[in-house]
């Protein structure tokens, strides 16, 4: 049955999901909580999912799935009415991103444009990933079928994740590459996105290294350098992402 604790319950998610917009978002600190959710298409994205999961709890037909379409159309964000999102998500450009009916999203979890978490084969039941709280997940990324993301993990832009995810850690590449971060909780919401872990491009070092290594030796049993020159990789960084 929907009745004023169901009312209530929505206004207090709506509460917290502009607090995570404004705390999350530097764009959204100086504008008020009437502008971001008349603006920002992630957070009216969630807003609907809290009424369509409401009505779907209570077992009312169509109503749930037509507000779904309806929104995704208007935003670009496809929650099934029956997914699980915890408080404080905050979805950030939010076009393209899809959340499956058996997914299960944490507390103060932050996804950005073009994320998926989607199911794998055609079998009843659960087959959507289970995220933990405090997770970020980059733009692009898919995590696919009935895995497990720890708490406080960060999932790196365009990253395709099909194993469980131990918590505090980062995973990059396709398919995923899981990278702990010293076992330690991030201090507050990272959005460094460009200072990842690359573990394919650590191990394409090793082996230039090697081969480095058996050059040298050979040309100390022949007397002759080999041919060429093979440039070192060198790892490029990028800005500092918290310089803004």
């Amino acid at each position: 049955m929907i009745g004023l604790s169901t009312f209530t319950r929505v206004a207090r998610e709506l509460r917290e999901d502009l607090t995570a917009a404004q705390e999350r978002d530097p764009a959204a600190r100086s504008v008020g909580r009437g502008e971001i959710l008349l603006t920002y298409g992630g957070v009216q994205a969630i807003l609907a999912h809290r009424v369509s999961h409401a009505l779907h709890e209570a077992g009312v037909p169509l109503a749930p799935r037509m507000l779904a379409n309806v929104m995704k159309v208007v935003t670009g964000v496809e929650i099934h009415p029956a997914a699980q999102i915890g408080r404080g998500l905050f979805i950030d450009h939010g076009s393209g991103v899809v959340i499956g009916e058996t997914a299960e999203v944490g507390d103060d979890v932050t996804m950005y444009q073009g994320v998926t978490l989607g199911g794998t084969g055609f079998a009843r039941g659960k087959r959507h990933p289970t995220v933990g709280d405090e997770v970020m997940i980059g733009s692009g990324a898919k995590l696919l079928g009935p895995i497990e993301v720890g708490d406080r993990c960060k999932i790196g832009a365009n990253s395709v994740v099909i194993h469980d995810v131990p918590p505090n850690s980062t995973v990059v590449g396709n398919p995923g590459h899981p990278v702990r971060v010293d076992g330690k909780k991030p201090e507050g919401p990272d959005a460094d996105w460009v200072h990842l872990p690359d573990p394919v491009a650590d191990a394409i070092a090793g082996l230039v290294n090697r081969v480095s290594e058996l050059e040298e030796l050979v040309a100390e049993q022949t007397g002759r350098k080999p041919a060429g020159e093979v440039r070192p990789l060198k790892r490029r960084g990028g800005p500092d992402s918290a310089g803004g």
